[in-house]
């Protein structure tokens, strides 16, 4: 609806960051996402970091901007960065608004979930805890003004997670409900992780069936910490501390 936050946030943003990194003369990490790279067919092969860039959504675009930012500022400044690529992300504290915590919370609270389109967008998903041992591993081991892509060795599509998320949960089919798709959702994601594996040895843990397990689990036991979120609760506590942005 507005995508002037994004702009905000991952272009003005990321340019603020490095302004202090710079003065500060600090190493710098920049996390990004595959959705720069655009969407891949059913038979393309995986993002790389030899990639083009072909973000297709207003977000894409300025996590992209933020990548040629992170670059400039190592190749006129030489400051020491290293930029990450990484698929869809889960586990716990993820955002409630997204479709695995999601598609959790709705169930515990015996509401239907909104499936997109037919289903059929095809993710790599990356546990999270996976996802900060990759990270920690390229700022101690990574070489400075390199991109690695971090993926989960998961592509499942959207409708397949739901059976699963289902399934775990015990639930019904019938409580999908199957709702327009948004715009400019890519149609398909998924990570070439081998340089990073070759490189520094790392390759992600955690399976997706053991991934979603702990995810859930995560979400019964906390049910405060998201039900604040999902009742707009969290919001008026930022805007009493920090004012209304």
């Amino acid at each position: 609806m507005d995508a002037s936050a994004f702009i905000r946030t991952n272009v003005i943003g990321t340019h603020v960051l490095m302004e202090a990194a710079r003065k500060y003369k600090k190493r710098f990490h920049h996390v990004s996402t595959d959705e720069v790279f655009g969407s891949l067919g059913s038979k393309d092969q995986p993002f790389n970091e030899k990639t083009a860039y072909d973000p297709k959504s207003p977000y894409s675009a300025s996590k992209a901007a933020s990548d040629h930012l992170v670059r400039a500022y190592f190749n006129t400044y030489k400051l020491p960065v290293t930029i990450s690529n990484c698929s869809n992300n889960y586990g716990s504290y993820h955002f409630p608004e997204k479709v695995i915590p999601l598609f959790i919370t709705n169930l515990i609270e015996g509401k239907k979930i909104p499936l997109y389109g037919d289903g059929l967008n095809i993710r790599d998903w990356l546990y999270v805890e996976d996802h900060c041992e990759a990270i920690d591993m390229i700022i101690h081991k990574g070489k400075i003004g390199e991109t690695y892509c971090i993926g989960g060795n998961c592509e499942i599509s959207n409708k397949d997670m739901t059976y699963k998320i289902l399934n775990l949960m015990k639930q019904s089919k019938k409580m999908i409900e199957f709702v327009k798709d948004r715009p400019g959702h890519d149609r398909r994601y998924a990570i070439d992780f081998s340089k990073i594996k070759k490189e520094l040895g790392w390759k992600p843990r955690t399976s997706f069936e053991k991934g979603l397990k702990k995810t859930i689990e995560w979400f019964r036991n906390n049910e405060p910490w998201w039900k604040n979120i999902k009742s707009g609760e969290y919001k008026k506590y930022y805007q009493k501390q920090y004012g209304q942005r």
